[in-house]
């Protein structure tokens, strides 16, 4: 069935801002033909959201930002995000604002290993063979109509690639600022680790200023080769007036290993699909997951496993908390195709409820095709437990205070693990203002 789709650009405009932009010719005509996909693609179908429902309209248009000569030219919130030296420069960091990137900094430590950590536009035109290989092979344009108008709209982004046997000591960084409704915002990056490589890689992604209704439709890709070890950190934090949706999927080889630690601390409507296709036997895949709801807030989030590799094993954990209206769907999917013996996926969700008008859904869902496996679940969702406020209020301390750690004991073990530490204290602020603390 075909849906009346109102696409946000026309193709003959697609095409000549791609030519201007200096891209290849494989990559106007993918533009192109993933726009006339739009037109007759559905919308993905989500578990009890309706997001054809949503604001889905206000993609913006593409907007050249001038380049930041320094990252002290940055607003406050979003540089208190990035871990910098003493003279405000950081190496290994991008920053993309609004439709384009702006600021790009990159060791020559790094460089001198054959790491590329560069915009995918930059990319483009000099590794276009390494790009074209990969973009858009993880995910497909043509799942649904979001995958294919991000294939068509797609601007500044991240290219990382890391050479066989190389590791990378340090996590490289990425930065996307949203401040104008009116500009394009949907960032695609695409991570390659070769063979035995490791890298971490870690993004923010901050809204500034009153910003109009804006999507944010953005794709993550992560390629991991055999032996390899991709740790993949991310922190969505934009206003109430824009909808995040966020696909990210790693496709992982033989005896690979793929860390996902995703905070979903936005204000509106969120779609977020994290998923690891095992590939290989003997592959790794570990996904923890934070979201807090707050306000009208509605929250569609999917973590998922697909075991293909004998001997492969996943884990997931998911912790959300809910507060005033919002409604969170938490979904956990594993599945463990025939043929993929000895594989072992283990999946716990838990919401935890604030108000009595607050809503949540945890669903574990277990899809095994194979006998000689292993597989678990568990989920949970309730209202914070009054013994433990009790017990703790005895022992001296304040109901807020009380409340207080009960929630950051919840959310600990998804916090605990982001890589940065100065990520993962902004994680923690992001928690308080949300929850009122």
């Amino acid at each position: 069935m075909s849906t009346n789709t109102i696409l946000p650009i026309d193709r003959q405009t697609i095409v000549e801002l791609s030519k201007s932009r200096r891209e290849p010719e494989w990559m106007t005509h993918l533009r192109a033909e993933a726009l006339e996909l739009a037109g007759s693609l559905e919308l993905p179908k989500l578990e009890k959201t309706r997001i054809d429902r949503w604001n889905l309209r206000s993609f913006g248009a593409y907007k050249a930002e001038a380049a930041l000569s320094t990252l002290e030219q940055l607003p406050e919130t979003a540089k208190a995000l990035l871990q910098t030296e003493s003279q405000g420069q950081t190496d290994n960091l991008l920053v993309q604002k609004n439709s384009s990137i702006v600021y790009h900094s990159v060791s020559e430590a790094l460089t001198k290993q054959g790491v590329i950590f560069t915009s995918l536009e930059d990319a483009l035109v000099h590794h276009g063979d390494l790009v074209q290989s990969h973009f858009m092979n993880v995910i497909g344009k043509d799942e649904n109509q979001l995958t294919a108008l991000h294939t068509a709209l797609w601007s500044g982004g991240v290219f990382l690639y890391v050479p066989k046997n190389v590791q990378v000591e340090l996590p490289v960084q990425a930065l996307f600022l949203t401040d104008d409704a009116e500009a394009s915002f949907s960032p695609h990056i695409l991570i390659v680790a070769e063979q035995h490589a490791s890298v971490t890689y870690v993004d923010n992604f901050v809204s500034e200023g009153d910003l109009q209704s804006l999507v944010q439709n953005g794709i993550v890709e992560i390629v991991v080769k055999a032996g390899a070890t991709v740790n993949f950190a991310s922190v969505h934090n934009l206003n109430a007036t824009v909808t995040d949706l966020s696909y990210r999927r790693a496709s992982v080889d033989q005896d690979a290993t793929i860390n996902w630690v995703i905070g979903e601390m936005n204000y509106g409507n969120v779609m977020s699909d994290t998923t690891s296709v095992l590939k290989g036997n003997g592959s790794n895949s570990d996904a923890k997951i934070i979201c807090v709801g707050t306000g009208e807030q509605k929250l569609n989030v999917t973590t998922r496993a697909v075991h293909f590799g004998k001997a492969s094993t996943s884990g997931m954990i998911t912790r959300a908390v809910m507060r005033d209206e919002s409604t969170a769907i938490i979904n956990g999917i594993t599945k463990i195709e025939k043929g993929a013996t000895g594989a072992n996926g283990e999946q716990t969700e838990k919401v935890l409820m604030l108000s009595p008008k607050a809503r949540g859904d945890a669903n574990p869902i277990l899809l095994i095709d194979e006998d000689d496996v292993k597989a678990g679940h568990a989920a949970s969702v309730g209202q914070v437990n009054p013994e433990q406020i009790y017990y703790l209020m005895s022992r001296g301390i304040s109901k807020e205070e009380a409340q207080r750690l009960v929630i950051y004991g919840f959310l600990a073990p998804v916090v605990s693990e982001i890589p940065m530490e100065k990520v993962q204290a902004q994680l923690q602020s992001f928690v308080e203002r949300k929850l009122g603390q």
